[in-house]
């Protein structure tokens, strides 16, 4: 087995110096202040806008993740709601993708029986994530439940298209997210990028787009920088995570994270990219900093 990457972070090495300063005097303490600088991690190149989605952290207090983002050079958090906000506005944090209406994953806009109460749902939200200063909010086709894939996107966009008026008034952008049936997420509708853009089509606003998670979409049908090429317009969001497993996104997994997201800047994109994969290791918080330098390209 490889040897886990170490990654330093700006306050461990800095922490580090200080904790030698005492034994070090004159040329002794310049040449390890300048070793130590030497050691940080080169300043992010700014290509890609990163957010790390919370979820993925349950043991560690949400203070304490917005800390190591600040710290890491991430600008977002997703998946977070209005109770969780204040802590991210402490810290300068924007939420890159909220949630917090609905009826969750598998009852979604696919389904006409859900369509007032998500639309209540959504129209009470929308306005509050405008006010906090974001402009994206996720939401989900539902499951399939032997519904034909044609009719789940007339009735999604039958549903979607009654929260337009509402998202539009607001500059909020509904975003739907793929997700694959295949290990996850068993009968989820919005599984296939091919259908997410066919109900971008339908709905025909662009307050209406699309989460594209590397990780799920991999597992659906892989070709995943062509499919990025072709669709770029539609995303309005990446999410990653390493295949097979959803763990880190280093040489242990198949995706190469890199070549992706050169592929993503060279579309225009200016949106963000979340790290969602689950940590393994025993040290979660550098496994969180080392993908952000593989997603960190020039």
């Amino acid at each position: 087995m490889k040897p886990t990457p170490q990654v330093f972070s700006r306050r461990s090495v800095l922490k580090a110096v200080a904790a030698t300063t005492t034994a070090m005097l004159g040329t002794d303490l310049f040449r390890h202040v300048s070793a130590a600088e030497k050691a940080l991690p080169n300043p992010l190149k700014g290509k890609i806008n990163h957010s790390v989605c919370r979820w993925c952290y349950p043991s560690i207090p949400l203070d304490d993740l917005c800390k190591a983002a600040k710290d890491i050079g991430i600008a977002g958090i997703d998946l977070v709601g209005p109770d969780e906000w204040p802590v991210l506005q402490k810290y300068g944090l924007t939420a890159a993708l909220t949630h917090g209406a609905g009826r969750g994953i598998t009852e979604g806009f696919n389904d006409p029986r859900y369509h007032d109460e998500l639309v209540a749902s959504y129209e009470q939200l929308i306005p509050q994530v405008a006010a906090a200063g974001y402009n994206q909010l996720i939401c989900f086709s539902g499951n399939r439940n032997g519904l034909a894939d044609e009719q789940g996107i007339q009735n999604c966009a039958i549903g979607l298209r009654r929260l337009l008026e509402t998202a539009e008034k607001y500059g909020v952008t509904l975003v739907m997210e793929l997700l694959n049936s295949k290990v996850d997420h068993a009968d989820y509708q919005c599984d296939h990028t091919e259908w997410g853009v066919a109900l971008c089509n339908e709905v025909g606003s662009d307050r209406f787009k699309l989460l594209y998670d590397i990780y799920h979409m991999q597992i659906m049908e892989g070709d995943v920088i062509a499919t990025i090429r072709k669709h770029h317009k539609y995303i309005a969001h990446y999410h990653t995570g390493g295949v097979p497993g959803r763990n880190e996104i280093d040489e242990m997994q198949e995706l190469n994270y890199p070549a992706i997201m050169r592929a993503i800047v060279e579309t225009g994109f200016k949106g963000y990219v979340a790290q969602e994969f689950i940590p393994s290791r025993p040290e979660p918080l550098a496994s969180l900093e080392q993908a952000i330098q593989i997603c960190d390209v020039a």
